[in-house]
């Protein structure tokens, strides 16, 4: 059987920013580096009667720091048995994918969402999209839908959702090329970001999962450690807070994160993002304050950077402001433009260091 890791082409979306004002964008950088991103006086965005302000961002050299061995627990989760798409889609055709063209790699064109509904649906809609040799950040979803429509479905497991993000790596790694390339690491938040809200220019891995924890996280991140990632962002803790972790459970799989993906991707911006805030009576917001701000220094103390936006999602109460939320916790598509103008602002900085 042959294998089916075939990469699409770079990602190149329309920009889009939220009709409502955003307070300040912090990152705080490892210790050895200067102060270098923050706030710069004077450019600042107008949408509508709104002011969003921009970040000036110019990024340390992180690949010259030396990094504490990581502890014996922390090594690399056997991959052996990762399914391939035909055993994930033994209801399709089991003939080899296609072999993308010179014009597919380099497609300019943007597929517009299909409307999903359900976790289900994502996942079959990825599949199908591996199985027609695409990754789902920039299929056609003109020819997918009848596809993965006609997929005979089942319930779905944690490790099905693990063999899907395993396979999604290994094409990004055997097809990246000179594509730039970023990752988002996490939970639910992660895994629906909307692809065609992802900042435009290059390519996009999503490794979120919904209902994962700090600890699932950091079992899973061998998973894409064969790829060349520019930046890897981590948003992960709410589930853990759901199910009644300790802070210092938290605290510590961030830590283990951190430093395994500095190991593994050493020329790579690891960016810790802020736990968002939520509605939800049982998740104290004081709480995830109070664990962002551990988060920070963490960051700072393994080498990494932190993005925190949390306050970008608050009200006047400190709650996840209603209009970005669906049910207290996750986010509407108000929600991910807040978050997608963050990593805009990033993205193009680092952009622009490159060239």
């Amino acid at each position: 059987m042959r294998d089916p890791y075939l990469l699409a082409a770079c990602l190149l979306t329309g920009l889009a920013i939220p009709a409502s004002a955003l307070p300040h964008l912090s990152i705080v950088l490892p210790e050895s580096s200067r102060f270098l991103w923050d706030l710069k006086q004077g450019s600042q965005t107008i949408v509508s009667t709104k002011i969003i302000n921009s970040v000036d961002l110019s990024l340390p050299e992180l690949s010259g720091q030396t990094l504490q061995p990581l502890e014996s627990s922390q090594s690399a989760p056997d991959e052996s048995n990762i399914a391939t798409v035909d055993s994930l889609l033994p209801e399709l055709t089991s003939q080899g994918l296609p072999v993308p063209t010179e014009s597919s790699l380099n497609s300019s064109a943007q597929a517009a969402s299909l409307s999903l509904t359900s976790g289900n649906q994502l996942y079959y809609q990825r599949l199908a999209a591996l199985k027609t040799g695409q990754i789902y950040t920039r299929s056609d979803n003109d020819n997918l839908q009848s596809l993965w429509e006609s997929i005979k479905k089942r319930q779905l497991t944690y490790d099905d959702w693990k063999s899907l993000l395993a396979l999604e790596a290994r094409a990004i790694a055997q097809g990246q090329g000179a594509n730039h390339l970023s990752i988002l690491v996490g939970d639910s938040l992660s895994m629906w970001f909307p692809k065609e809200k992802l900042p435009a220019g290059k390519l996009w891995l999503n490794q979120g999962i919904s209902g994962d924890t700090s600890t699932g996280v950091l079992r899973r991140l061998g998973a894409f450690s064969e790829t060349r990632p520019d930046v890897i962002y981590i948003m992960a803790g709410i589930n853990d807070l759901r199910k009644g972790a300790s802070d210092e459970t938290i605290l510590r799989n961030y830590r283990r994160i951190v430093r395994r993906l500095r190991q593994t991707h050493p020329q790579a911006q690891v960016i810790v993002q802020s736990i968002l805030p939520t509605r939800l009576p049982k998740i104290s917001n004081s709480r995830i304050r109070h664990i962002n701000a551990q988060l920070a220094q963490i960051a700072k103390q393994e080498g990494a950077n932190y993005l925190n936006i949390y306050s970008w999602f608050t009200d006047m109460e400190g709650n996840l402001r209603p209009e970005l939320t669906t049910d207290g916790l996750h986010l509407s598509q108000d929600g991910y433009d807040v978050w997608r103008t963050a990593l805009q602002q990033i993205e193009y900085k680092l952009t622009q260091r490159k060239n």
